[in-house]
């Protein structure tokens, strides 16, 4: 995707692989910046790891809210309004029973739908987040878009203006356009497409992703506890790669591609029969 001359760096957190390509390397007060600001992010949000305020809060009670609380559970009360409760919050409950728990145990004991009164249990301020019974916060919806729009604000004082922040498929791009793969969800070595990218965010979601057993993937139906069999795989371009990882979310679902229209969001996705469908007017070249 850059050329030889760019600078790439690669490490592993929050278990995928990230990449950050600027015009030179980044001096060690930036790259502490950003191992600081994804500490932070980890620490508050992560159900994988038992210090942190989610898994703190699963029993129950409350906690000084982080200081993105308000911006991400708005947006997934838009999600579950768009998609009939498909995208709820509380579903770690759901995804650890499937086998997508904290030690990786990948042992279905089958599904379980998540609260669908989840209003009510979860509840948030500018000061505090509570749950009013035990239950499981997972941010996983549009979690790792809103800790690369972080990982790109970090970066503002060294690199705001030539930029390209890769975590694992979900990328925000500053600067100069980047022409960028679709790729194939059952063949990694293909793409089904490919779309320039300036000043935006891509997300990409698919079902071969954290995928295992017959089966069992990541992508949830909270109403029921079954994972998504109709949509492999999607893409969605927006501002902040925040939205752009919600829409890919929502997209699994009947209501996705009306909150994307709502939302002025350039999409892409490919069902499970081989089909791709797109936004009216995406500028995506697609290989069909």
């Amino acid at each position: 995707m850059s050329p030889d001359a760019r600078s790439v760096w690669g490490f592993d957190a929050i278990g995928t692989v990230w990449e950050i390509e600027t015009p030179q390397a980044l001096p060690p007060a930036a790259r502490s910046a950003v191992t600081a600001c994804i500490a932070s992010f980890d620490a508050e949000w992560s159900r994988f790891r038992p210090d942190s305020v989610v898994s703190r809060l699963a029993g129950g009670g409350a906690a000084p809210a982080p200081a993105d609380a308000g911006a991400m559970l708005g947006l997934y009360a838009d999600l579950a309004d768009a998609t009939h409760g498909a995208v709820n919050p509380l579903v770690g409950d759901a995804l650890a029973r499937r086998g997508y728990d904290p030690v990786y145990s990948f042992a279905d004991h089958g599904p379980a739908a998540a609260p669908a009164a989840w209003r009510g249990i979860l509840t948030w301020s500018a000061d505090e987040l509570a749950l009013s019974e035990p239950a499981v916060l997972d941010v996983g919806a549009l979690g790792k878009g809103r800790l690369v729009d972080l990982v790109v604000a970090a970066l503002a004082p060294w690199a705001a203006d030539d930029l390209v922040v890769d975590a694992g498929g979900d990328l925000a791009v500053r600067g100069p356009a980047r022409r960028i793969g679709l790729e194939h969800p059952y063949d990694p070595r293909r793409a089904i497409g490919v779309v320039e990218v300036t000043d935006a965010a891509l997300c990409a979601s698919a079902t071969n992703r954290r995928a295992w057993g017959d089966g069992l993937h990541h992508v949830l139906d909270a109403r029921t506890g079954e994972p998504v069999r109709t949509i492999a795989a999607t893409w969605a371009i927006a501002p902040t790669a925040m939205r752009a990882d919600a829409v890919a979310t929502a997209l699994f679902f009947d209501g996705g591609p009306r909150l994307a229209h709502e939302w002025g969001v350039d999409w892409v996705r490919m069902t499970t029969d081989g089909r791709v469908e797109w936004s009216p007017g995406s500028k995506a070249e697609l290989f069909t």
